[in-house]
């Protein structure tokens, strides 16, 4: 199984994609080298049409649909990303596309899908019951199924990322990769070992889903019992019985991130370089922060998945980070039930250069004086030290302030 896929399979798959695909940027930033002390290279697969790597394979695999099949039409399962692919897929080969995604799907990759033209139908709570359903209804329907990750040509499609890496920069030293069922991975460890076989490829997966990890660990597939991650994109309980032998022969680790990691890198990517990036496209980021990656691979490059993050996670992330980089904090203090007292308290605020986003002012809290009034109030400061300041100041103005977690 594990010569299943080789490199003339993506070199193939490549000349298909031509004109159907984007040859994403391979990109640099100067902050985020110096930050790490490395020099990283970032593939932009977010920039790809659909917003992800996907709609590689999913072309490469339906471009091969005889007529019957293309009449009959296609079923999918995704967390999203797949989705997008194969709806966009089924378009430019001229059928029609079923996609089965989880219930907790992101409004994003839902409302992208039924965009690009597919049927979406939402069941069950994980990706791997999705699959079930898709399952089911292509055995019944005679719509083809497209696996997400599990087959030689999705493989093949998504191995191209890995040649137009080479194929900008081949003196790159280690590629990273997310990892979930495992086709992306795969793919790009076989296109790149092919040619230069002492570049290193490590796969990252999230904390709250580590099948494959597992899987390397054992020898052998194993389910994870439970997935739960803000990478929603490798959110995947199994991993593929294709994909799994060709990252054990081709890939050299498997590291995993955690939640607080993810986020961080996405809020990075945001601020730093200007980019929307979604949890599975973070992990490679997130290794490096996390110093998962050993600083002696040299150059390496991150293969950035995907972009299609949901607008209220990524209002969560943000905020949540802004709250650990103490660039933003949450105060509670009380001050006498008169006027001019919260005037008061605003105005040593402003003295500190600290940005009042928002004030919460209450009389009926059990808990204090009826000549007192409780005030809560949500600032803007430059640091930690900026926030230490802020509670030394107030509580020598004789303040009782708590900092609201």
């Amino acid at each position: 199984m594990s010569d299943s896929i080789q490199l003339e399979d993506v070199r193939r798959a490549q000349e298909a994609l031509q004109g159907v695909t984007f040859t994403t940027p391979l990109q640099e930033s100067g902050h985020i080298n110096d930050l790490l002390g490395r020099r990283v290279l970032f593939k932009l697969e977010n920039l790809q049409r659909t917003g992800s790597f996907k709609l590689r394979g999913a072309y490469n695999r339906l471009r091969r649909l005889n007529s019957e099949e293309l009449r009959h039409g296609v079923v999918a399962a995704s967390a999203g990303n797949h989705a997008q692919g194969v709806a966009l897929a089924a378009r430019l080969v001229g059928t029609t596309a079923l996609i089965f995604m989880p219930q907790g799907a992101s409004l994003t990759k839902i409302e992208s899908t039924r965009g690009y033209g597919a049927d979406v139908r939402l069941f069950g709570d994980t990706f791997d019951d999705a699959y079930r359903a898709a399952l089911q209804h292509a055995e019944e329907s005679g719509r083809v199924m497209i696996p997400a990750f599990d087959d030689p040509d999705i493989v093949a499609g998504q191995g191209t990322v890995g040649l137009e890496m080479l194929d900008e920069r081949p003196n790159v030293d280690a590629i990273v990769v997310p990892v979930g069922g495992g086709g992306l991975i795969a793919g790009i460890a076989v296109a790149v070992k092919a040619r230069h076989p002492g570049v290193k490829i490590i796969g990252v997966q999230a904390e709250g889903a580590q099948s494959m990890a597992l899987s390397r660990r054992e020898g052998e597939i194993r389910v994870a019992p439970l997935v739960r991650t803000i990478a929603d994109g490798i959110a995947v309980k199994r991993p593929g019985t294709i994909t799994f032998p060709l990252i054990q022969q081709y890939v050299d680790d498997i590291v995993i991130v955690s939640e607080h990691d993810i986020s961080r890198a996405i809020l990075l990517f945001l601020e730093r370089s200007k980019l929307v990036v979604e949890g599975a496209g973070a992990v490679g980021l997130a290794a490096l922060l996390s110093e998962k990656i050993p600083m002696s691979l040299g150059t390496t490059g991150i293969v950035v998945s995907g972009g299609n993050i949901d607008v209220t996670l990524l209002n969560r992330i943000i905020e949540k980070g802004l709250v650990e980089e103490g660039r933003q904090v949450h105060l509670k203090t009380v001050v006498g039930d008169r006027p001019g007292q919260l005037s008061h308290l605003l105005s040593h605020l402003a003295t500190l250069q600290a940005n009042v986003i928002h004030v919460e002012h209450e009389r009926w809290n059990p808990e204090i004086s009826p000549a007192e009034v409780s005030v809560e109030i949500v600032l803007e400061a430059r640091n930690q030290d900026h926030i230490q300041e802020i509670l030394l100041r107030l509580r020598q103005e004789g303040y009782t302030v708590d900092v609201k977690k």
